[in-house]
């Protein structure tokens, strides 16, 4: 797998008012996406189109996931990469071509209201990835991801602490 390229992926801390951040729970299992029982919460996330601003597909795969719309930025990581598991799925599949993601996460305040958040709703062509969501404190949400995300949640949670209080 070493000698397949980081798929550019962006990673989104959406933050409320009280200093969480939202987090979905995946629905099933996608290829190297792979889902775990008991580990099928995330934050939103998404690959960035080729020719694409990183901060507009921040934009674009927050809407596409969740729904919403209103969210003022507050900062944003340098680039991280992870690597995905095994894979032993379809070769065809958008994401065998990739050995892991690399990522920039940003951070924003959620200016919408709750009634906003819809992640079951298909948007420009895209399946919707969460059948749930909730708002979760930011330093527990790397105990609910699978283990290969964990090291960059925790990076994040980190990172963006000073907008969780």
């Amino acid at each position: 797998m070493s000698d397949k390229p980081y798929r550019p992926n962006v990673g989104i801390a959406l933050f409320n008012t009280s200093g969480k951040v939202l987090i979905g729970r995946r629905f099933r299992d996608d290829g190297p996406e792979i889902i775990l029982p008991g580990l099928e919460w995330q934050m939103p996330q998404g690959g960035i189109d080729p020719g694409e601003n990183p901060r507009d597909a921040v934009v674009r795969e927050l809407w596409e996931e969740t729904g919403a719309v209103g969210a003022e930025y507050l900062g944003e990581t340098d680039w991280r990469n992870y690597e995905f598991p095994p894979y032993d799925g379809p070769a065809d599949h958008r994401l065998a071509k990739f050995r892991g993601q690399r990522q920039k996460w940003f951070a924003l305040r959620f200016t919408g209201r709750d009634e906003d958040i819809d992640p079951l709703t298909q948007r420009n062509g895209q399946q919707a990835e969460f059948d749930s969501w909730r708002w979760e404190r930011l330093d527990r949400v790397a105990e609910l991801v699978v283990p290969f995300r964990r090291d960059v949640y925790r990076m994040v949670a980190q990172q963006f602490a000073e907008f969780a209080r």
